[in-house]
């Protein structure tokens, strides 16, 4: 994450949503399990009813234009004035089993509801909102499990005047799909509970958070390790006491090593103070002993990491200047340390390198390039992805999908977040605390939070061949509490994130964290 003292605005450049219909009529069912037609081709442009498909509600709302995805034309949903409409295809000679729509979508926005839907599959009805995004096409996903041979594929809009979506390329073909990780950062529990935090239900009981985000769906928290931090929290010991609550309720556990003593980001990575001095080949003994020494506490006590990232947002490297992106063979050499201490402890555990900046394909490929080439060794790809800093949807799709093909390497989203309220709950600045910072289509309220969490879900859920491996959003529980300010050392510093979290500010549980309920 972003060090929370960034506030200033030029560092914060802004980055400028269920229709349930009645019951189809009749419909003649094709012989053939394959869609017709499903990149509207077979018609041309304006076509009112694209072969293959048909229509239900305002049917004069959807219809075929150019400027496909993959071809010369798409289906398009848009209408002058408010409209509800469907448009679906019958497949029946389904062998039963395990199957996935994937689509290539866009959207404007602003709808009552605009999705993808399998439905009369033989269970229950599965649908993906489809993401707003104006300018890119995104590929989305919808798993369904097939039991009586037969499913509808549909595309629905219930919209307000002018709102449209394109859909475009379907494809239904078996296999599965869905999210092995829906994770949170939990790293504030500890000193907001100290310092008199409280978590309730969404109906206000007070209750331990964990559990409330674990009845949530929450599967895998993470938590980040200082090295001396001036609090003490965030310290070996400290990540050995909530390690021992995440096992207990039964979820997985990541650990990030930090190598500091305070935030490492792609702006500051500040040696630990103890660390202060010591020669390259020294720093690559602390990096050993201390990853060794927080993992093997953990594997003591039953609590063994599930995944360990080495480093945090590493964009320019770790542990300056010896660890800068400008020595690549000094940096090679401090990863590889910790990579090595990883494995020594459990060599099953994999070691994750974190970078920020997700809509950067450019930098995400130097970068990655530039490891590979140096010898670094990893198991897996995690990128930070805020959509008010780190570029669209679609540009956050292409470097995800990108980085999991050209490294063979599974992928997953190590931070989001996104604000549910733009005021502030205690005297520090929030860091996003203007309507024009957030992103076009997801207001900061409740359900725009969840609309967002949903969207980058199914982006992940979508990376090819099944490397997406999931999400963790950032800092669940780190809500306004006296003296859990960003700074370990400054107990009246304040908290710029307290309208990113999923409790609210009656610290109840927000319904936003449906999210953790994504296939």
């Amino acid at each position: 994450m972003f060090h929370p003292r960034r506030t200033l605005r030029a560092l914060l450049l802004p980055l400028t949503a269920g229709l349930a219909l009645t019951a189809l009529p009749a419909q003649t069912a094709q012989a053939a399990a394959t869609l017709t037609n499903a990149g509207f081709e077979a018609d041309g442009a304006g076509a009112a009813v694209p072969g293959g498909w048909s229509e239900y509600g305002d049917t004069g709302a959807s219809f075929t234009e150019s400027g496909g995805h993959g071809g010369g034309y798409r289906l398009s949903h848009w209408a002058s004035a408010a409209y509800k409409v469907e448009t679906y295809q019958y497949l029946s000679g389904l062998t039963n089993g395990s199957y996935k729509l994937t689509a290539w979508v866009r959207s404007g926005g602003g709808q009552k509801s605009a999705y993808l839907a399998l439905k009369n599959c033989g269970g229950a009805e599965q649908r993906t909102d489809l993401p707003v995004s104006a300018s890119g096409w995104i590929h989305v996903v919808v798993p369904v499990r097939v039991t009586n041979n037969q499913c509808t594929i549909s595309v629905n809009s219930d919209a307000n005047a002018g709102n449209w979506i394109n859909v475009d390329d379907l494809a239904l073909t078996s296999g599965t799909t869905g999210l092995a990780i829906k994770g949170a950062d939990i790293s504030s529990l500890a000193k907001s509970e100290a310092r008199g935090g409280v978590y309730r239900t969404a109906s206000g009981t007070t209750a331990d958070p964990v559990t409330v985000l674990k009845n949530a769906g929450m599967n895998y928290a993470r938590l980040k390790v200082w090295v001396n931090p001036a609090d003490g929290y965030n310290d070996k010991a400290r990540v050995l006491a909530t390690a021992k609550r995440v096992k207990a309720a039964g979820q997985k556990l990541l650990v990030d090593f930090h190598y500091s003593d305070i935030w490492a980001d792609p702006g500051a990575q500040t040696k630990p103070g103890a660390w202060a001095g010591h020669s390259y080949s020294r720093l690559r003994t602390d990096v050993y002993q201390h990853t060794y020494d927080v993992l093997n506490a953990l594997k003591a006590q039953g609590t063994t990491a599930d995944m360990v990232q080495v480093g945090n947002e590493i964009n320019g490297g770790m542990l300056w200047s010896e660890g800068s992106t400008d020595n690549w063979g000094q940096l090679a050499g401090l990863l590889n340390s910790g990579y090595d201490a990883v494995k020594a402890v459990d060599s099953s555990t994999p070691v994750a390198l974190h970078l920020a900046k997700g809509g950067d394909l450019a930098g995400t490929r130097w970068w990655f390039d530039s490891a590979v080439s140096n010898g670094v060794k990893f198991d897996a790809i995690g990128l930070s992805y805020y959509g008010y800093w780190h570029g669209t949807l679609a540009d956050f799709q292409t470097t995800l999908d990108d980085a999991a093909s050209r490294y063979g390497k599974p992928v997953f989203v190590a931070e989001t977040a996104y604000p549910f309220r733009l005021d502030s709950d205690d005297a520090h600045e929030n860091i996003i605390d203007l309507p024009g910072e957030l992103v076009s289509g997801y207001p900061a309220t409740a359900a725009g939070q969840l609309a967002w969490m949903n969207s980058v879900a199914n982006i992940v859920e979508a990376v090819p061949n099944g490397r997406g491996l999931g999400v963790f959003y950032w800092e669940a529980t780190w809500t306004a509490v006296d003296g859990n300010g960003w700074d370990p050392a400054d107990a009246a510093s304040g908290n710029g994130w307290e309208n990113q979290a999923l409790f609210g500010y009656d610290d109840r549980a927000l319904s936003s964290m449906a999210w953790f309920g994504h296939r």
